[in-house]
């Protein structure tokens, strides 16, 4: 099955499985931003397993995540959740003293139908501890939905306007006539203009490092936009104010529950932007929000070429060169427009499933960059296959694949360079100044390979002059 976005794209379907791994993954890198908080996945002893594994060594730095492990005993329903759950979460409070506490419910929870919302509320007045459920569990299509789960939960303990008016002055923009203009419908492609003289809070959304969310800040600082906060703050208590009156978007293309989230549930407009990825991307996010701001751009168009110039070396490694995206981490469309732009050429781009609603400037901007480049659109695939996947490898031959961890080794078997997707989810590859991490990563396979030719060509010759 096949549809087509403005007669240009065209997107397959082949109903294959979900090659990607489990979503409470996404403790590894939340605990880290959310720096008062404590997560407790509550699952069986094979999620426990699969966590060490995903954070490696960090188990020996003391994170701030645990384990409520259902027995036998739990499943066959012979022990109460809440008195076992409480004092799990007693002991959290004695030795780490959170600010939040994150239930992460499991497939295990799904199954055996524990009520974690029923029990949140209870132990949270017990407790005087605020407790957010989110279930990422192996339901859900892809790993870093994880994260889409816990910041889609966390939006509604956002405080509003009301419960703000003391701390912050943004809500004495609600004057009728905005109150009037915000009423209008939500939608994802958020053409609105706004006047000069009034500009509503900005809201980011989107887990990255603080010294990323520092630099975007910074960029749109420069344009005279100010952002009111971030979701995920760093610390629980800062979390940005949510109401009627303010716009927000997005850092990452697989937050499209938070997004409606934020839409039906706490009537903020959402700015349809494309993803800052990559010096292209960087300067399409920024030019959308001056748009919606009705702010002139200052000096994006140099800050660009600035940036191109500075990661030519790596960008002559990868002009006409051929990518192949099996589809793992939901990142897939941004980083192939990035590639595209670098001068690649994209076969396919594999991706388990995506929201054409909420990246749908990423898609437009996709098929421009394709157009500029010369080069063909290339297929997108929702759910692909594995096995036919790997077969047009081997028909197409591309320089580069980027795979999950499971087919990495055997493709490079069949003489495939491949490229972990989900380095891509851990590293720093937002905005202008971390496009030069960006390629660093996408290159070194194929850097790699050109120092093991060096090298064996090397040898060869030493040893015919040692003959």
């Amino acid at each position: 099955m096949s549809t087509s976005l403005n007669d240009s794209l065209i997107f397959e379907c082949e109903t294959g499985n979900y090659h990607t791994f489990c979503p409470i993954s996404c403790v590894a890198w939340l605990y880290q931003k959310i720096e008062d908080s404590f997560f407790l996945v509550i699952g069986t002893k094979t999620c426990g397993y699969f966590l060490q594994n995903a954070m490696g060594v960090m188990i020996f730095a003391e994170p701030r995540y645990a384990m409520a492990e259902l027995e036998e005993s739990d499943i066959s329903a012979q022990l109460n959740d809440y008195k076992e759950l409480k004092r799990l979460c007693l002991q959290i409070k004695q030795d780490r003293n959170p600010s939040v506490i994150v239930w992460i419910g499991t497939c295990t929870t799904e199954i055996i139908k524990m009520d974690l919302e029923g029990m949140a509320p209870k132990l949270e007045l017990e407790l005087q501890i605020p407790i957010v459920v989110a279930r990422a569990n192996g339901l859900d299509y892809a790993f870093t939905q994880g994260e889409d789960t816990v910041l889609a939960a966390m939006a509604h303990r956002c405080p509003n306007h009301k419960e703000s008016n003391k701390k912050t002055s943004t809500s004495k923009l609600g004057s009728s006539l905005l109150d009037n203009f915000f009423k209008s419908t939500s939608t994802l492609n958020n053409n609105t203009i706004i006047k000069k003289s009034q500009q509503p809070p900005l809201v980011l959304f989107g887990s990255i490092p603080s010294t990323v969310a520092t630099q975007l800040t910074m960029e749109l600082k420069k344009q005279d936009i100010e952002v009111a906060g971030w979701l995920p703050s760093q610390r629980y208590a800062e979390l940005p104010t949510l109401h009627e009156g303010v716009f927000v978007c997005g850092i990452n293309p697989f937050l499209s529950r938070t997004a409606t989230t934020l839409m039906r549930r706490r009537k903020c407009q959402l700015i349809g932007a494309p993803f800052p990825i990559g010096p292209d991307g960087t300067r399409a996010w920024i030019e959308k929000i001056c748009k919606v701001f009705n702010k002139t751009p200052k000096d994006l168009e140099k800050r660009e070429a600035l940036v191109w110039e500075q990661l030519e070396d790596y960008v002559k490694l990868l002009r006409n060169k051929s990518v192949f995206f099996m589809g793992d981490n939901l990142l897939e469309i941004s980083l192939a427009r990035f590639l595209v732009k670098c001068g690649m050429i994209v076969y396919e781009i594999g991706i388990p499933y995506m929201d054409k609603r909420f990246q749908s400037a990423e898609l437009i901007l996709l098929e421009k960059t394709c157009n500029e480049m010369n080069v063909p659109i290339p297929r997108i695939v929702e759910k692909p296959d594995n096995y036919n996947q790997i077969q047009r490898i081997r028909e197409l031959q591309p320089d580069l694949a980027i795979t999950g961890l499971a087919h990495a080794n055997p493709l490079e078997a069949r003489n495939i360079t491949t490229k972990w997707s989900v380095e891509f989810t851990f590293a720093q590859i937002h905005g202008f100044t971390n496009a030069r991490d960006l390629l660093e990563l996408v290159t070194r396979p194929l850097r790699r390979n050109q120092n093991l030719k060096y090298l064996g060509w090397s040898q060869l010759v030493n040893s015919q002059l040692i003959q």
